[in-house]
C-alpha cells in the first residue's frame, strides 16, 4: 500500500515522523477525507481501493472516506452529500433544542442533490455556501435552525448556546452577520444567564407582550424565584421532571406559601403547559395581572 513520510522538518517536535496508512492519515483528518485531498497527500486511487477491499477503511461515498468509530450522524450526513447542521448539530452540542429530532439535517449548498442511501430519511437544508465534511460550525447549524425551526425555537437554542458558553463574541457577530435583518433583534433581546430553555421561551413570549420579566429574583423568606412580574407575580416555570419527586413538590409548597403571606401571588407552569398550551397559560397570567392592578 502506498504511504507518504512525515517531513524531515516535523521531527523533534513531537510528531510522528513513520510513515502514516491512510487510516491513520484519515484518523487523524477526523475521521472522514474525501478521495481528492487523500490523493493530494500520496495515496492513489489504487492504493485507497485496495484499502477498502482490506477493510480497513470505509468507502462512505464515491470519493469520501472513512476510518476508525465516527458517529454515526455524521456518517449519514456524508453519505447523505453533506454536512449534518441545524437540530442535529446542537442536540449533539448539548444546546437546548424546543422539538428534537431523531432524523439527520443534512446541509447540502444550493444547487446540489442528496445522494441515495439505505434508510435514508435525512432533512436537506439547500442553503448557500459549502458544507465542510462532517458537521457545520454551530454559528452556521444556529442559522440554519432559525430558518428551520423558527424565532421562538431559535431564541431558546441561541440563549442555552450562550449559557454553555459555546459561543465567542466573534462567533455571535458572524451569526448576526447570517441571519435575516428582522430576527436580529432576537440577538439582541438573548442573554447568556437564561436558567433554561423553557424559561427562554416565556421570556421571549412575554416580551412580545409587552410585559417586562425580572429573572431569578432572590426573595427573603423564599429564596430565588424563575420569574417576577410588576414587583408582586411570580411565575415559576418547572421543566421536565425537574419537580415531579415528592420532596421537590412540597418545597414548592412551602415556597409558594410563604411568597403568599408576604403579599406575593405564585402561578406555577410545567412544561407541558408552557410548550403545548400556551394561550391557557398566557391568559392565567394577563388575568392574574388584571387582579393585581386592580387592587391597586
Amino acid at each position: 500500500m502506498h504511504r507518504h513520510t512525515a517531513s524531515h522538518g516535523c521531527r523533534g517536535h513531537g510528531i510522528l515522523s513513520d510513515m502514516l496508512s491512510a487510516p491513520e492519515t484519515i484518523r487523524r483528518l477526523g475521521g472522514i477525507a474525501r478521495g481528492t485531498h487523500l490523493q493530494k497527500l500520496g495515496f492513489t486511487r489504487r492504493a485507497l481501493s485496495r484499502a477498502v477491499q482490506r477493510g480497513e477503511i470505509e468507502r462512505i461515498r464515491d470519493g469520501v472516506f472513512s476510518a476508525g468509530d465516527i458517529d454515526a450522524r455524521l456518517r449519514t450526513a456524508a453519505a447523505h452529500g453533506g454536512a449534518l447542521t441545524c437540530a442535529s448539530v446542537l442536540q449533539m452540542m448539548g444546546v437546548w433544542v424546543l422539538c428534537p429530532t431523531l432524523v439527520p439535517h443534512v446541509w447540502l449548498g444550493a444547487d446540489r442533490h442528496p445522494h441515495s442511501h439505505p434508510g435514508c430519511v435525512c432533512v436537506s437544508h439547500y442553503y448557500r455556501g459549502v458544507p465542510p465534511l462532517g458537521s457545520a460550525p454551530l454559528e452556521t447549524a444556529l442559522a440554519h435552525f432559525l430558518r428551520c425551526a423558527g424565532d421562538e425555537a431559535f431564541f431558546a437554542a441561541y440563549e442555552s448556546a450562550l449559557r454553555l458558553r459555546l459561543l465567542s463574541r466573534a462567533a455571535c457577530s458572524r451569526i448576526r452577520a447570517m441571519v435575516p435583518a428582522s430576527a436580529r433583534w432576537l440577538l439582541d433581546l438573548a442573554r447568556p444567564d437564561a436558567d433554561s430553555g423553557l424559561e427562554s421561551l416565556l421570556r421571549l413570549r412575554m416580551h412580545l407582550l409587552g410585559i417586562r420579566l425580572d429573572c431569578q429574583v432572590p426573595l427573603a423568606g423564599v429564596g430565588r424565584v424563575d420569574f417576577m412580574i410588576d414587583g408582586m407575580l411570580i411565575l415559576e416555570a418547572d421543566g421536565k421532571g425537574n419537580h415531579d419527586a415528592p420532596g421537590k413538590r412540597h418545597r414548592d409548597l412551602v415556597r409558594d406559601a410563604a411568597a403568599s403571606a408576604l403579599g406575593y401571588e405564585t402561578l406555577r407552569f410545567d412544561y407541558a403547559q408552557i410548550v403545548h398550551e400556551w394561550p391557557t397559560v398566557q391568559s392565567a397570567i394577563l388575568a392574574a395581572l388584571s387582579r393585581m392592578r386592580d387592587r391597586c
